[in-house]
């Protein structure tokens, strides 16, 4: 009977999580990747926002693919900006401490070789949209520099 009960649930978890697919939200930067990085960590701290970690990914892949038996370039640079915001993480959690999950945030810059673009992932409906506004005026700010 356990099996059957856990069996049920991670095929309804399963299901959920496919019906709240993520999705990103690009938007293509006018120059380079070194100049797109800057305006993003500037768009952040502009806001009185402390980068947690600047995760650099396409070093990572690029690094890695043969470990894995790939030869595939995915991008010729991809940078993630990790932080939080203390206040509305507060007030999206206060909403649902389940929207913990969402936490921290990420603004990403990615070059695949046919340009630079700046993007975030999107949010579901509810409280996170507000995270989601937030990320949206970020990117904003970072291209329009």
């Amino acid at each position: 009977m356990k099996h059957l009960l856990l069996a049920t649930a991670l095929s309804a978890a399963a299901l959920v999580t496919a019906a709240q697919a993520e999705t990103a939200v690009t938007v293509p930067f006018d120059g380079s990747f070194d100049d797109a990085t800057f305006a993003v960590e500037s768009a952040i701290v502009d806001r009185g926002l402390v980068i947690d970690f600047v995760s650099h990914v396409g070093d990572m892949l690029n690094r890695t693919g043969a470990d894995v038996g790939s030869d595939a370039a995915l991008f010729e640079a991809a940078d993630i900006f990790v932080f939080c915001s203390a206040v509305l993480s507060r007030e999206v959690m206060e909403a649902d401490p389940m929207n913990i999950a969402f936490c921290p945030y990420g603004i990403f810059v990615a070059d695949q070789g046919d340009g630079v673009v700046v993007g975030y992932r999107t949010y579901p409906e509810g409280e996170m949209k507000k995270v989601e506004t937030l990320l949206a005026e970020i990117v904003a700010d970072a291209v329009e520099d």
